[in-house]
Formats: structure tokens, C-alpha cells, sequence
């Protein structure tokens, strides 16, 4: 292992009427998948270059000659009965082979950058856990530098009560916010957008 670095992208398999369900109801399912790949790689392209290794987590089966090339990407499969459960056994696969900061993102935000990624690993330098909150009351990126299994559990994921309930079990902790940023679910997060505006039109 030459990095001490590793990120952690979640991923769902792209097939239609799996994906962005929520955004789906409004502009139907072949287009929610079309942007649900849109987005899949604009997230391959920000995080192909980071300074760190990359692990792909597939929901449902690992894919090949997709746009996660190897290398620079590895690719896992997601292990666990619910989302917390999946990244928390993700952080301890990392963390039990070696390395010391973990980040996780998704791969449903079109407006995270590799700065932000850049920032978060530093931030790790002086604080215990670092996080990207989402607008929505979710966050986009978490990082660790060893695991609290407490904020993996008896969360309601995919609600605005998430963030919240995450700060309050790392109170005693050192914690870094990133800046907030919206992450894609609903169409009202992208009616007004420029990147979306392609999928939109009749």
C-alpha cells in the first residue's frame, strides 16, 4: 500500500427504475437513469485524480468494462442489510487493512469538486471526523480516522434528521464541516440548474 489514503464511493448499479426513484416520479424513470449515469461519471471524472486510493462499492454486482477503470479505481460490492451497516462494514474493511483516513462520498452530487475531497483529507489532519453536509439534512462525505459504529446505526437514512443525529453522537469528538452542498433526489434539486437543463427540455 503506497497511500495512506483511501476513498470510498458508493455507487448504485445504473438500471432503469433502480435509481433515483424519488426523482423518477416527477420526470420518469429513462430519465432519471439517464442522469443518474451523468452523474455517475461526472463523479468517476472529479475523483480519478485525487491523491489517494479509490474504491468503488457497487449496490448489486460488480460491473466491468464500465467507467470505473482498474486502475485507478478498485472495485468492492457493498456488504450489509441497510446503508449504514454497508459503509460502516466499507470504513472497516479499510481501516483493518492499513489505512489510516477513510472517506466515503456518493455519487449522486453534481456539485462536489476535487478540492472538496483535497479539503477533507486535511482536514483530517487535526480533527477526529470530517463532514460535507447536504442540504437536505443528509451529508455527502464523511471521513474518519477510525470507526465509530455508533453513527452507522438506528438512523432513518435518506431523511433530514440524518446530520443532526450524526453530530449528536460525535459530540465528544473533534468534527470538521465542509461547506454544504446539494446532492441530487428530488427535481426541485434540479429544475433550476444548469448541468440539467439538457434532460429537461420536452
Amino acid at each position: 500500500m503506497n497511500n495512506k489514503n483511501t476513498l470510498l464511493i458508493f455507487t448504485r448499479n445504473p438500471k432503469l427504475g433502480k435509481v433515483k426513484t424519488r426523482l423518477a416520479k416527477t420526470i420518469g424513470d429513462k430519465k432519471a437513469l439517464e442522469i443518474y449515469i451523468f452523474l455517475l461519471e461526472h463523479t468517476a471524472k472529479v475523483t480519478r485524480n485525487s491523491d489517494c486510493e479509490k474504491k468503488v462499492y457497487y449496490s448489486e454486482e460488480m460491473a466491468e468494462n464500465d467507467i470505473w477503470e482498474t486502475p485507478p479505481f478498485d472495485k468492492k460490492l457493498q456488504i450489509g442489510s441497510d446503508l449504514g451497516i454497508r459503509m460502516m462494514n466499507a470504513f472497516k474493511d479499510s481501516f483493518s487493512i492499513g489505512y489510516e483516513k477513510a472517506i466515503i462520498i456518493g455519487s449522486d452530487l453534481y456539485d462536489i469538486t476535487e478540492k472538496h475531497i483535497e479539503e477533507a483529507f486535511s482536514k483530517l489532519e487535526t480533527n477526529d471526523v470530517v463532514i460535507g453536509p447536504a442540504q437536505d439534512g443528509g451529508y455527502y462525505l464523511l471521513g474518519m480516522k477510525k470507526l465509530y459504529p455508533e453513527i452507522f446505526q438506528q438512523k432513518k437514512w435518506g431523511t433530514n434528521t440524518v446530520l443532526r443525529d450524526t453530530l449528536e453522537d460525535l459530540k465528544t469528538v473533534d468534527v470538521a464541516l465542509l461547506e454544504e452542498l446539494n446532492d441530487v433526489d428530488v427535481y426541485d434539486d434540479i429544475k433550476d440548474h444548469a448541468a440539467f437543463e439538457k434532460f429537461l427540455k420536452k
